[in-house]
């Protein structure tokens, strides 16, 4: 059973960042590439208040199912955001989303991004180009996360722990967007005019 743990933090200068992680010794695994990710719930939506999601992710030319959950008796967040993480590598994502279909589980949320992956010992780091502004991640042991980032150049105040739909969240309520997915072309049809 894999405990995921990461932060993430905003970007404000990609080229910089890029500069950063390479001269930190960080080795390029996927270069830029389009990322699309379909959350699935029941109708209810009976996954989300659990902390748990379902997920088939398309990225760099494989489909992935993921599921995560919240750690049983330890914190879901505290400095760092902790969820025990499921992966698999599948064949046909429109085929297995025919099955959850069939089963009683819908789309709930869609999100894209262009991801740059880069990998240094014992743990990652993505760059993470969302339709809501530029995210990096650091995933490994909370020292190695630490310490990667303190290298990086980012304090431990810059940490955010918050997933992809809930800075969406944020971002919807502090513009009065009303757009349901964090896809770019919902934003750009939905929010035309309205980003700072």
């Amino acid at each position: 059973m894999h405990v995921e743990t990461e932060i993430k933090f905003r970007v404000t200068d990609l080229e910089a960042l890029h500069r950063r992680i390479e001269a930190a010794g960080f080795r390029l695994v996927t270069p830029r590439s389009f990322e699309s990710n379909v959350l699935y719930d029941t109708p209810d939506r009976r996954l989300r208040p659990r902390t748990v999601i379902l997920r088939i992710r398309n990225y760099a030319g494989k489909c992935v199912l993921t599921h995560k959950r919240v750690p049983t008796g330890s914190p879901a967040e505290d400095l760092h955001k902790h969820r025990i993480e499921t992966e698999t590598v599948i064949a046909d994502g429109e085929a297995l989303a025919d099955v959850f279909g069939s089963i009683g589980f819908v789309p709930a949320f869609r999100y894209e991004k262009w991801r740059t992956e880069y990998s240094h010992g014992e743990g990652h780091c993505v760059v993470d180009e969302t339709p809501i502004g530029n995210f990096a991640e650091l995933e490994g042991s909370d020292e190695w996360v630490d310490s990667m980032a303190e290298l990086l150049g980012v304090s431990q105040q810059d940490y955010l722990t918050l997933s992809y739909g809930r800075l969406f969240e944020q971002w919807r309520a502090e513009l009065g967007c009303d757009v349901n997915d964090l896809t770019f072309e919902a934003i750009a049809d939905a929010c035309a005019g309205k980003q700072a």
